[in-house]
């Protein structure tokens, strides 16, 4: 994979509340990577008017919008449709809300884009979270192993109109052979050789993971809570170009 490939692949985690340090950092990888990602953490406290902040600061960086929508399928429906006004690139929503709450997602954010007149975003599918393992599941009646109930989530996910999935790197390699090429794969999870697993607990190395078939990888603390930031970022995709 080449150096353009490798930036193309990566979307930062910024998680914080602060809108000064979601700037600073937007401003600092833009053109470094492919993109970033705004979670809740940060929207919570700076709504929509500081993601338009963030895409003011990076301009043309891609945004994914890692809110996880997960209710009733019209709450989610016009909770994407607001979200659709903020052109991400990618929005996702929690798989197990289910099949109507799925196709409700996913017809909304094409319903609305085309009534912005806009690029439609990729509406993405939570799986289960890397933060996850099977005793987890298990607490909460959850008895299938990790890969069968992401593989179950990434099937009804397609079969409902999802563009693709967020799942762990551990799924990659099964999601893409039932799932198909045109299928995204979204990996978080993703620690460098010389990171900390901070929680994470299902993890993998960028360049294995792309090499596994992930389309992006999301990369939140080894890159933020670098001393600098970008030259983090640039260090991870070199490391992904000359394996």
């Amino acid at each position: 994979m080449n150096e353009p490939q490798a930036r193309a692949a990566i979307f930062c985690a910024i998680d914080t509340s602060s809108l000064d340090d979601a700037v600073g950092l937007a401003r600092r990888l833009n053109g470094v990577i492919g993109g970033i990602k705004l979670g809740s953490e940060f929207y919570t406290a700076n709504g929509p008017e500081g993601v338009r902040e963030i895409t003011i600061a990076a301009p043309g960086q891609r945004l994914f919008l890692d809110l996880k929508f997960h209710d009733i399928a019209n709450t989610v429906a016009g909770s994407v449709r607001a979200a659709t006004a903020l052109s991400p690139y990618m929005l996702n929503v929690h798989a197990s809300g289910g099949a109507v709450m799925l196709r409700a997602a996913a017809e909304a954010a094409a319903g609305e884009a085309a009534r912005l007149g806009i690029e439609r975003a990729l509406v993405i599918g939570v799986t289960v979270l890397t933060s996850l393992d099977g005793d987890d599941l298990a607490a909460v009646g959850q008895r299938l192993p990790v890969a069968d109930q992401a593989l179950r989530l990434a099937l009804l996910s397609q079969q409902n109109g999802l563009d693709g999935v967020v799942c762990s790197a551990h799924e990659i390699v099964a999601l893409r052979a039932r799932c198909g090429p045109e299928f995204t794969l979204v990996v978080p999870g993703i620690r460098p050789s010389w990171a900390e697993t901070n929680e994470q607990k299902r993890i993998m190395a960028p360049a294995e993971a792309l090499a596994a078939g992930a389309d992006f990888l999301v990369i939140g603390r080894p890159i933020t809570a670098a001393p600098d930031p970008a030259e983090a970022a640039r260090r991870i995709v070199a490391e992904i170009a000359g394996s």
